[in-house]
């Protein structure tokens, strides 16, 4: 990885802590809902970076929640951790074929019932069995209109950003090199 790509890497790494210690502070009416601010940046990076660049993002993401909520050696850092693999696999995969066709919010949503889906499995087989039924439209729902929200935000976000807008066309720059 190069230094710029690195940085880049670390830039939005660091982004993805700061908003989950901000995501930590906000009481959840229920323990297992977040709103997946962290997504955010993950969503941006696949407009700016490489696919590979985006993978380490999801890791150190994965890594740097876990230690930052104290949850790394328990369950809840297994279920984060899959919700966000299945989320940013769902969002790596769909891009690069639907770039044209589907807006981040598409892309948000797509990521946001992968990660509802695969936390759903893990429940279902490692805690609640049979009634992980009861949990799942809960889940799913509040999946659907954070993912929607967080989507139509970045969305806005990439629209009206300078910052953006700059680290987008150095992007296509270093690609068309």
């Amino acid at each position: 990885m190069k230094k710029k790509e690195a940085s880049a890497v670390a830039f939005f790494a660091a982004l993805c802590l700061f908003l989950a210690s901000v995501e930590y502070a906000i009481p959840k009416p229920v323990p297992f809902l977040r709103l997946g601010l962290t997504n955010v940046p993950v969503i941006l990076s696949l407009y700016t970076m490489r696919r590979r660049d985006t993978l380490w993002l999801i890791l150190l993401k994965v890594l740097g929640q876990g230690i930052l909520t104290g949850t790394i050696f328990s369950y809840v850092f297994l279920f984060s951790a899959a919700g966000s693999f299945a989320s940013g696999l769902t969002m790596l995969v769909l891009y690069p074929l639907c770039k044209k066709n589907l807006s981040a919010v598409g892309l948000s949503l797509a990521g946001a019932l992968a990660n509802n889906l695969a936390q759903l499995v893990l429940a279902r087989f490692l805690l609640f069995g049979a009634s992980t039924r009861y949990i799942a439209p809960i889940l799913l729902i509040t999946g659907i209109v954070t993912g929607f929200l967080l989507g139509v935000f970045t969305e806005q976000f990439m629209r009206k950003s300078r910052w953006f807008a700059l680290v987008s066309a150095d992007s296509a720059k270093e690609a068309a090199v």
